[in-house]
Formats: C-alpha cells, structure tokens, sequence
C-alpha cells in the first residue's frame, strides 16, 4: 500500500515525472524544530487523545509556534472506523501538516493522500479578507505543481513515519523519513500567509503523534473549537 498525502496547498497542470527517493538527502532541511508538548498543541476539531487519532476529522496547530515548518511523526493505524466527507463532498484518507495556519481560510498544506490515488498534494487555501470557514468554504484552493517529487515508501498498518515540510522564500520542500520527495514553488498569494505550524487528518488512525515547530516569541493564537475546517 503506497502513501496517498504529505498535506501543504496552490495549480495543477500535468503530472511532473516521478522518480525514486534518493538514497541521500538532496536538499537538507535549514529551519530548526522543536518538540511541542501536547498542552501547546490545540486541537480545533476532532479529539488527539493519548498522542492517538480515532476520529474521522482532526485538525490542530501549535500554539507559539512559527509556521515555515513543522514535522509530524505518527505511527499508521490503518482507516478510521467512519468515515466522513470534506465539505466538497469528498472522502479522502489522508494525514499531513498545515504550515502558515493563519486561519480556516488561508493556510499552506502538504498533505498524502490515499485516494482517488496515492499521492504527495501540495496546495494553499488562499482567501484574502476571510476567515472563518462560513465565509470561505472550501474555495480558494490552489493545488502548486512540483519542480520535482520521488516515490514514496510504503504506508503499511504498523509502520512508523516522519512527514517534514519546510518553506525558504517561495520555495517549499518536503522529506519523508528523511528523504526529499518534493520541491516546487509557491505562489505570491502564499507571501500574506501568516500563522502556526500544525496537523490535519481525515479519515485514518494514527498512534504515537508526535508534532514538532520553530518557536515564535509571538503571542500563541487563542485556542478554539471550530464547527469547520476543511
């Protein structure tokens, strides 16, 4: 069973060729991490219980976190028990990281994907002046195309892996366990884009989450629940 989403999201035009992950990393990651205790992580909608995800939907970011970059480590548990659409009506299996998290209406995604089928989704929700998913919806999406991306590895129940993202200027990169497996460029809408790292999940369980981001000196966002966030 191959991955389907590393979640990060802005135009698709065509499919790039997709080559094997390289044995050494191409492009080492430059922006420092750090762990996030799960009191400092605020979970939106869904519940993370015990470092566990059971709940069809689950979306949470990192309270005084910067949000160029973040790293998820889970372990996969296989398909939630229910499932539940997105609001386009859709039902997507898939986990991945929310980075610039500025709102339900303008955040940078990279997520995996199982389905329609598997596959690494970069993409930013871009809607300027709105905010709250009442206003927004699921419009504003923008899937980015890659300059590069490699094969991923197997997503087996019971495997263990780290999903990392990071963006430097307009460019964004992606490892996973270690190995870049996509590069490409955002568009100037994801400049206004500010806010924390942090994880969405649809559809899947996960155990062991561990979520890691740079520290913000900046007042952490207030942490609330959401009726929506897709």
């Amino acid at each position: 069973m191959k991955w389907g989403m590393l979640l990060l999201a802005m135009t698709a035009c065509g499919t790039p060729p997709i080559e094997a992950a390289p044995a050494s990393t191409e492009h080492a990651p430059t922006i420092e991490l750090r762990p996030i205790a799960h009191d400092q992580i605020c979970v939106t909608k869904g519940e993370v219980a015990d470092a566990q995800v059971r709940e069809p939907t689950v979306r949470a970011f990192a309270r005084g976190s910067r949000g160029d970059a973040a790293a998820l480590t889970f372990t996969f548990g296989g398909d939630a028990d229910r499932g539940r659409a997105l609001a386009n009506g859709e039902l997507r299996r898939q986990m991945g990281l929310k980075l610039r998290a500025q709102d339900s209406c303008n955040v940078v995604y990279g997520r995996g994907r199982r389905d329609p089928k598997p596959k690494l989704e970069v993409s930013a929700k871009a809607n300027p002046g709105k905010r709250t998913h009442e206003e927004c919806g699921a419009d504003g999406y923008t899937k980015i195309r890659p300059a590069r991306s490699h094969a991923l590895p197997p997503l087996e129940v019971g495997s263990t892996h780290t999903l990392r993202a990071e963006i430097v200027g307009d460019d964004l990169h992606a490892w996973v366990d270690g190995a870049l497996v996509w590069t490409g460029t955002l568009p100037a809408e994801a400049r206004s884009i500010s806010g924390p790292a942090g994880m969405r999940s649809d559809n899947v369980k996960l155990d062991g989450l561990a979520l890691s981001a740079p520290h913000s000196s900046a007042a952490a966002t207030e942490c609330k629940k959401t009726e929506h966030d897709d």
